[in-house]
């Protein structure tokens, strides 16, 4: 039994739980803001099922391509795959599995254009950001693109196609995981050096262009969370809340770029892990 428990738990890590739900999350949030008044539950809960299945999916392949890359780093030794707790191939037919039920399933309940917007997302994931890491610092900035891609699953899902709705959610995601994903990789730099991964502040030790690129992302966030309110997705109340957020997160990336400190870069990602959510919470309760 304790076998049988621990085996569900290295398969469940390499869904990479948390990020799975962050998928869930704002793809929640996209199908919430592309329906009427009165949300389908049914059909959220359909998309949610089907959306969490592909990130589950994309997670776990990307598990298997970086197994070495992960054996050389502290913070990602103790993984099924490295550790040596499960063979490379159990992951990755578990990967493709559990992506292969998740697509259909999203096809079947929620449509062609939810399927293949998760299938890009999965796609651009595996195959276009995870092979940059070890060779280029943009890597962040393109894998912010498959980062950015839930809220427009949901609003596909809700909606059965793709409008400006969509794209304004997908900027306001894309421009939150530079600096998030850049405070990440302050903290861990000589984890990430050792994987031989090149992450922008491991190629800038100084920390200048990482600090401008933060400041620089979190001010273009600042603007662009305000356009739900001239697009009449929002009211008032959000964007009261939107600029207090999007200041107080300015201000966390600016302390950051100044002391260029794990513990400012650490600032930094607490208020990117506070501001996301506390967002998408406003747009919910004040959607018009």
């Amino acid at each position: 039994m304790a076998t049988t428990r621990s085996t569900f738990a290295d398969y469940l890590e390499l869904t990479k739980p948390r990020i799975t739900l962050m998928v869930m999350i704002t793809a929640m949030v996209g199908f919430v803001m592309a329906s009427p008044r009165a949300v389908d539950g049914g059909a959220l809960a359909a998309a949610l099922l089907g959306t969490a299945l592909v990130a589950a999916g994309a997670s776990c392949l990307n598990m298997v391509i970086e197994r070495d890359i992960d054996a050389r780093m502290q913070r990602t030794s103790r993984r099924p795959l490295p550790a040596g707790r499960l063979r490379p191939a159990e992951a990755l037919t578990f990967g493709l599995a559990v992506t292969t039920v998740g697509l259909v399933q999203l096809g079947w309940s929620s449509g062609a254009a939810a399927a293949a917007v998760a299938a890009v997302t999965w796609a651009s994931y595996l195959f276009l950001y995870t092979p940059l890491k070890p060779h280029t610092s943009l890597s962040t900035v393109v894998g912010a693109f498959p980062g950015a891609l839930p809220p427009v699953i949901g609003w596909a899902a809700a909606r059965g196609t793709i409008d400006g709705g969509a794209f304004v959610l997908f900027a306001i995601l894309f421009l939150w995981q530079i600096p998030h994903f850049l405070a990440i990789a302050w903290i861990y730099r000589d984890d990430y050096a050792r994987g031989g991964l090149r992450m922008l502040p491991v190629e800038d030790p100084q920390g200048l262009v990482t600090g401008r690129q933060a400041v620089a992302n979190s001010l273009a966030l600042l603007v662009v969370s305000l356009i739900p309110v001239l697009a009449r997705m929002a009211g008032g109340l959000y964007l009261i809340g939107a600029v207090v957020l999007g200041v107080a997160f300015v201000a966390a990336a600016s302390v950051a770029a100044v002391r260029r400190t794990i513990p400012a870069a650490r600032g930094l990602f607490l208020a990117s892990v506070l501001y996301l959510p506390a967002l998408c919470g406003l747009l919910l309760l004040d959607r018009r």
